[in-house]
């Protein structure tokens, strides 16, 4: 108040038009945008890719060419919401919800255990809500067991009491971790499975954990795979698959034949492709689940070899972003969610297209951001949501 009556109220940048641009200004600065870029490169190849392998398919399609086109679009569009909410929430405030989170989580894949699951393509690993759409919960699982791990590896180390994670702290986490997994594996959904032990490890890896429970995890990884082929855990399918990497040539008509007909439709395409909705072995509809599973080989096909190469460096530039996200985190916790998810998308990606190339066994895995499914596109989404808000909390200089 003045002597003259009047009250003159300070100017600060946050109350004024200029403040709330200057803040808008710095969140931009703030996004890695090399990251973004390619996430989007990829989810628009990806839908031009599955409108190619199914806009023939009348029988997935119901008569509309544009059936899958259209909902892949919304999935996009849906986890590009999704990924926008987790940065305006941020991945440490985010860390509050964790526990509830892991016990919605595991809430859903029990129910897939349920008279509420259903068998889609030999796994038994779905939730059909209606209206045709259908939920995967393992993909979700990926991101639980991430910022479960996280959330209690770096809670002493954050505070200040440890350097590393003791003994006693990953075995808790592991405990944690090792229930949902084993719900998974009744499933039996394997390639879940596959995704979510390699992310343990990259986890264990970015937290500073002992080099032992490392390699202790992989010796156990190992006995238990042996077990599990003995005691017969895995259904026939999957035995099926596994015997057909390791004889490529046993039965190319029967349990070999998706291998098969990816290396003839990814070999046809030559250097540049046969063209955009002109692939022969994508038009005559022999390579099965080409919209989700084996949608590589369309690319393959109809975009050659620099386009499944463009589809590749994309990736490796989204892996790359990750790694330096996670090197330049200002805590624990968010150097072990971005390591995760690095594991994460390297390896599915990995998978992916090595079973298409015959250098994998057939998993039942999407390739990120391309195969057609909204489970899929979600999680990957809220995964790019989550290292961009660990970007966002580090000094503007970095």
């Amino acid at each position: 108040m003045t002597a003259s009556g009047y009250t003159i109220r300070r100017f600060t940048p946050e109350r004024s038009t200029l403040g709330k641009l200057l803040a808008r200004d710095s969140i931009l600065r703030r996004m890695d945008w090399v990251l973004l870029g390619s996430a989007l490169a990829l989810s628009g190849i990806g839908t031009l890719l599955v409108y190619s392998a199914t806009r023939g398919r009348t029988s997935l399609t119901h008569g509309d060419q544009y059936y899958f086109l259209l909902r892949h679009l919304m999935n996009t569009g849906i986890g590009l919401a999704l990924a926008a909410g987790v940065v305006a929430l941020g991945h440490r405030r985010l860390r509050g919800a964790v526990p509830v989170l892991y016990v919605i989580s595991v809430l859903l894949i029990l129910s897939v255990l349920s008279p509420l699951g259903t068998t889609i393509n030999g796994a038994h690993s779905w939730i059909v809500i209606g209206g045709g759409f259908s939920l995967q919960p393992s993909e979700f699982v990926k991101i639980t067991i991430i910022l479960t791990m996280a959330m209690l590896l770096s809670a002493r180390v954050d505070a200040g009491d440890r350097v590393h994670p003791g003994h006693r702290t990953v075995l808790q986490a592991l405990a944690w971790a090792a229930l949902p997994i084993a719900i998974i594996m009744l499933m039996p959904d394997l390639g879940s499975v596959m995704v979510m032990a390699v992310i343990i490890l990259g986890v264990l890896l970015a937290s500073g954990a002992s080099n032992r429970w490392v390699l202790g995890l992989i010796s156990a990884g190992a006995v238990g795979a042996g077990l599990i082929w003995q005691l017969g855990v895995l259904d026939k399918y999957q035995v099926d698959r596994f015997a057909a990497f390791a004889n490529p040539a046993l039965d190319p008509a029967g349990v070999g034949y998706n291998t098969h007909q990816a290396l003839i439709a990814i070999g046809s395409g030559g250097l540049f492709g046969k063209g955009l909705f002109h692939g022969s072995q994508t038009t005559g509809q022999f390579v099965p689940e080409q919209q989700t599973d084996f949608v590589f080989t369309v690319a393959g096909e109809e975009l050659g070899f620099m386009g499944a190469a463009a589809i590749i460096i994309l990736l490796g530039l989204i892996v790359w972003r990750a790694c330096t996200i996670a090197r330049s985190a200002t805590d624990l916790y968010g150097t072990i969610v971005a390591a995760g998810i690095v594991a994460w998308f390297a390896f599915q990606a990995f998978e992916n297209i090595g079973m298409t190339l015959g250098i994998m066994p057939v998993a039942g895995l999407p390739l990120p951001f391309v195969s057609y499914g909204g489970s899929s596109m979600f999680a990957i989404w809220v995964a790019i949501g989550l290292l961009q808000a660990v970007r966002m909390q580090r000094p503007m200089s970095a």
